[in-house]
């Protein structure tokens, strides 16, 4: 049977022959959506999508003759019937998103297989070289750069399918001559985090993502019937047909199921979302990372050692993000903090009895060392109920006694940890149990060295061993984040209420205020008093750092060290928090020791130029670099210290964190001016913490769309400066991201794989191309002219900001309950700069303008082009061959140009649109308009394609498949909006009245937000 929205001729000609597999299991969805469809809604429902369908182009876009025959078609809808379309189109891009998601799980497993059955070099970079006698500490040698400009050999690239994985990457280093020495020195300092975040960029509910789930799984079982059935082996056809009606009872109850989310949800409710991630995928998959990254390299290079297994580790914001959410409350990040230990608790106590099923090695036939029978005697004393009840059925068998002791232990645990999270007084304190993940360990750990000491291994006990490593008690590290205003304000409050300045703070000089925070550092005289008489803004200032403190008592200092500061532009935002970690008592100034890292975020393009002299005065104040070094090397006589004061022993040495938000920048300056600034402050700000030897890491603030950053980690890693990475990077994972990365095992391994091998390779293969001034040069006025041309349209184009309300959904995508946090920081204003960049970003995605991703770049090519059209063009096409960091900036604005459909973005602004204000508004769409295919004909021009995504066909068809099919949802929209904005003006609308309640049609509208995200494949 032929699909609904391809026919199998169309399926042929969008995918080659080698995806036979991707054809026949979307063609299996199809069938099953068809089938649900005509089921649930009857065929004139399946008819009705058909001839939507029908009126789009060949290409998925819009025209104006079907725009026109579309509307018609849709405004004859009654509410159910539209929505019941849009809830068709929106389950289609969801199961589409399925198959492709399996299918690309199914090319990471046969990638990764055919890397480790190859040693040739899979992908190497050109221009880079290291001689074999090459000193360790040389820079790589460049190759003649005057040789052929276009180098097709970059271009075609012979073993794409091998890149990003461990099994390709040692090879490749092996044959480049890279220094043992330095591969080595690398590996032992690897540090790869990833940041989970509650940013409202997830509009699918928990629960369809358990409906996705189970479809997965039906579908890798019918993978496995249907292979079995190829074989000689043989199968039963009727199992096949069993699972496929499986599909479609799932699929219908899919169906049946709400897509909307039925209340905002709280903030654990964020914490149990992204705990889901951990609980089903993560938890169980990273060991295998560490296993992958350790047999890849004794393969290349048997002589080196493996890193640390928590070598990839993971942070959190959700729970400890308070910047702008008011619901984030210390309470709230305490009760995170015990939920996640009670997640990771739960499954060590899982583990841990199943280990006792396994592990029933018997003193009969096998020896045991003094050590574990020693343990067993110090057990059985402080455990002697466990000893009553299990001494006479284990009493041949100690590994499983041994192990039934951990288990009361980890019980107890927690037990009481239970309590602490409803801040009750523990009833089992005295009881035997683990105060730290490290406790537990050592006990596993004696267990392991007792079987391997008698020939045994245990594959489970060294899993778990493993997870315990990476994860400790405490699963992720969590990240306080407060914007910079909170903290002076609370400043000014406190010294305001004890008349301890002249004047208030926030009227100092930013030398003034420098000056009284440095002096007030080196005291230990306490400044708030135990009491706290402020306002509750205040309050909650103070308590973060109170809690935070008890965090460290009661987890250990690694479950939150970091403190984050958004829209830092100072050095007095920075000594601020330092002084309120002070009176916290988690820095003490005497010894300059402290429990706590302040990180600035820097976040608009003004910011992101100041930080190299804010960083840079940091660095001079002698008691910030005491605190970054551990204390002073040379103390004077000062009398004893007060340890005490600090929680646990100090962070790393010499390890200077920095943020650089991607969001902010982009909505201030745009695309193009955006990723420069960025480069050029990671370059600096390395420069700088070399100077006064300081360790850097770049914490990189990416959203999941091009807008705020996202777009390919393997190449976006590649393209940063060669310097600031140095084998440590750290990188924010949100909303969408989270379940396109991390709800499949291969998926997720395969992603944190490639983003390990981006920094090794980053770190140790230096092209050199980011360190040529006259490059630079170009880059900063192609960034300027960008900056210019961005913000005449956002920032002073008169109609520009009615333009936004009013032809995006906007104030509706306010109105999602995805998330606790607003969508507008709290000035009370409709402007754009209170605006978050999250629903600013997926407004201009839902009609698929997708402005904020390329916007300017075209003009400032162009203008760039004009000085000297041949050579300069010339000149761009070489930077896109030979400088990662422009191929990387030309290829997300190409992959964002492929998603936007201007002629639908056009049936946005004529339908959505105020009568009278149509003819202005028509302006701006031309200025945006003219942008958009200047730029799509200067990228194909730099890039030599024919077609966007020439150079990337599998992408090239993702988008392709889902074009075609958004755009009749795009119309069901604009129709649902139109109805919805006229409800709420009470006016009189011709043809289209309103016979619906607006609670309907926001409904409505709401579902097709929901359609168009899961067809883009994006929302901010």
């Amino acid at each position: 049977m032929s699909s609904l929205l391809y026919s199998l001729s169309q399926a042929a000609n969008i995918y080659p022959a080698s995806e036979l597999f991707l054809r026949h299991r979307l063609q299996i969805v199809e069938e099953l959506w068809e089938s649900v469809l005509r089921q649930e809604c009857g065929q004139q429902m399946v008819d009705l999508l058909g001839q939507l369908r029908d009126l789009c182009s060949p290409e998925g876009q819009a025209t104006h003759d079907q725009a026109a025959s579309a509307v018609k078609l849709i405004e004859q809808l009654n509410i159910n019937e539209a929505i019941r379309a849009a809830r068709a189109f929106a389950l289609y891009f969801q199961l589409i998103n399925i198959i492709e998601q399996e299918y690309e799980q199914r090319q990471q497993l046969t990638r990764y297989s055919e890397a480790e059955t190859q040693i040739e070099d899979p992908d190497i970079l050109p221009n880079i070289t290291y001689s074999s006698n090459q000193r360790e500490n040389d820079a790589p040698v460049n190759r003649g750069i005057g040789a052929d400009l276009l180098a097709k050999s970059w271009v075609a690239k012979q073993k794409e399918k091998q890149k990003g994985t461990f099994a390709a990457l040692f090879p490749h280093l092996f044959k480049l001559n890279v220094p043992p020495q330095q591969i080595q020195r690398l590996i032992a300092q690897l540090d790869v985090r990833l940041v989970f975040t509650a940013h409202p960029t997830e509009i699918v509910r928990h629960t369809i993502r358990d409906k996705q789930r189970q479809v997965v799984n039906l579908l890798q079982q019918l993978d496995i019937i249907e292979h079995r059935a190829g074989n000689a082996t043989g199968g039963y056809p009727w199992e096949a047909a069993e699972l496929r009606e499986k599909l479609l009872e799932e699929i219908r109850l899919w169906w049946r199921t709400d897509e909307l989310h039925q209340f905002k949800p709280t903030v654990l409710d964020e914490v149990d979302y992204a705990l889901h991630y951990f609980q089903e995928v993560l938890f169980d998959g990273i060991p295998q990372l560490h296993k992958r990254f350790k047999y890849a390299l004794s393969k290349t290079f048997p002589w080196l050692e493996p890193p640390q297994k928590n070598f990839c580790s993971f942070g959190s914001w959700v729970g400890s993000d308070r910047d702008g959410n008011p619901s984030v409350t210390p309470e709230i990040t305490w009760q995170t903090a015990c939920y996640q230990r009670k997640m990771v608790l739960g499954r060590y106590i899982n583990s841990v009895k199943q280990l006792v099923e396994l592990l029933s090695v018997s003193m009969h036939w096998s020896d045991v060392l003094p050590d574990l029978l020693e343990s067993l005697e110090l057990d059985q004393s402080q455990l002697s109920d466990v000893y009553d009840a299990l001494a006479l059925r284990y009493r041949q068998e100690p590994y499983r006694l041994k192990l039934a002791y951990i288990l009361r232990r980890l019980e107890n645990t927690r037990d009481r940890n239970l309590a602490l999270y409803n801040r009750e007084t523990p009833k089992n304190e005295d009881h035997p149990m683990y105060r730290s993940g490290a406790e537990f360990l050592t006990e596993l750990r004696l267990i392991q060295r007792n079987l391997t000491e008698t020939g045994l291994s245990c594959r489970e006990l060294d899993n778990l061993i493993s997870q315990v490593e990476i994860f400790g008690f405490n699963l992720t590290q969590l990240d306080i984040r407060q914007e910079s205003s909170r903290h002076s304000d609370a400043l000014n409050e406190i010294l305001e209420y004890l008349q301890v300045l002249p004047q208030a703070y926030n009227d100092l000089t930013e030398e003034q205020r420098v000056a009284w925070l440095t002096g007030e550092l080196q005291t230990r005289r306490p400044l708030i008093p135990s009491e706290l008489p402020f306002s509750e803004k205040t309050n909650d200032v103070i308590q973060t750092f109170r809690v935070v403190r008890s965090l460290q008592q009661e987890f250990g200092a690694n479950i939150c060290q970091t403190y984050i500061i958004s829209m830092c532009r100072e050095v007095s935002d920075v000594l601020e928090v330092l002084l309120l970690a002070k009176e916290a008592r988690l820095f003490d100034p005497a010894i300059a020791v402290g429990t706590i890292q302040v990180v600035p975020l820097f976040e608009t393009v003004e910011d992101l130029q100041r930080s190299r002299s804010v960083m840079r005065q940091l660095f001079e104040l002698p008691l910030y670099r005491a605190l970054l070094a551990g204390g002073y090397q040379q103390l004077e006589d000062k009398g004893e210290t007060d340890q005490a004061n600090i929680t646990t022993c100090p962070l790393t040495l010499n390890l200077q964190e920095v943020m650089l938000g991607y969001s902010d920048s982009n909505k201030d300056s745009g695309f193009l001016s955006s990723n420069w600034e960025i480069h050029k402050a990671q370059k600096s700000l390395q420069q700088i913490a070399e100077q006064y030897g300081v360790n850097l890491r770049i914490f990189h603030g990416r959203g999941g769309s091009v807008g705020r950053g996202g777009g390919p980690a393997y190449e976006a890693i590649l393209a940063q400066p060669g310097h600031s990475i140095n084998g440590r990077i750290k990188i924010t994972e949100q909303g969408e991201v989270l379940a396109s990365k991390y709800s499949l095992l291969d998926l997720a391994l395969y992603n944190l794989e490639t983003i390990t091998t981006a920094v090794i390779q980053a770190s140790l293969l230096r092209t050199g191309f980011d360190d040529i001034e006259p490059w630079n040069e170009i880059m900063e006025e192609l960034a300027a002219r960008s900056r210019v041309h961005y913000r005449s349209l956002i920032y002073e184009q008169p109609d520009f900001i009615d333009f936004f309300h009013q032809v995006t959904p906007i104030e509706e995508i306010s109105q999602l309950q995805i998330s606790s946090r607003p969508a507008r920081r709290p000035s009370g204003k409709k402007d754009l700069s209170s605006l978050r960049a999250i629903p600013w970003v997926f407004s201009w995605t839902q009609t698929r303008f997708l402005l904020p991703s390329w916007y300017g770049v075209g003009t400032a090519l162009q203008e760039f082009l004009q000085e000297e059209p041949e050579e300069h063009l010339k000149l761009l096409q070489y930077f896109y061959v030979k400088w990662p960091f422009f191929k990387m900036v030309i290829s997300k604005a190409e992959m964002t140009l492929a998603k936007v459909d201007m002629q639908m973005a056009q049936h946005y602004v004529q339908e959505l649109s105020n009568p009278e204000d149509r003819p202005r508004f028509a302006k701006v769409f031309e200025q945006i308009s003219s942008e958009y295919y200047l730029t799509k004909d200067l990228v194909l021009k730099i890039t030599g394609h024919n077609r966007l995504l020439d150079g990337d066909p599998v992408l090239q068809r993702s988008v392709q498949l889902r074009n075609g099919t958004i755009v009749p949802l795009g119309f069901i929209q604009v129709s649902l909006l139109k109805r919805l904005r006229q409800s709420r003006n009470a006016a009189p609308s011709g043809v289209i009245h309103s016979r619906y309640s607006k609670g309907e049609l926001l409904r409505g509208a709401l579902l097709t937000i929901n359609g168009i995200a899961a067809g883009m494949r994006n929302t901010g």
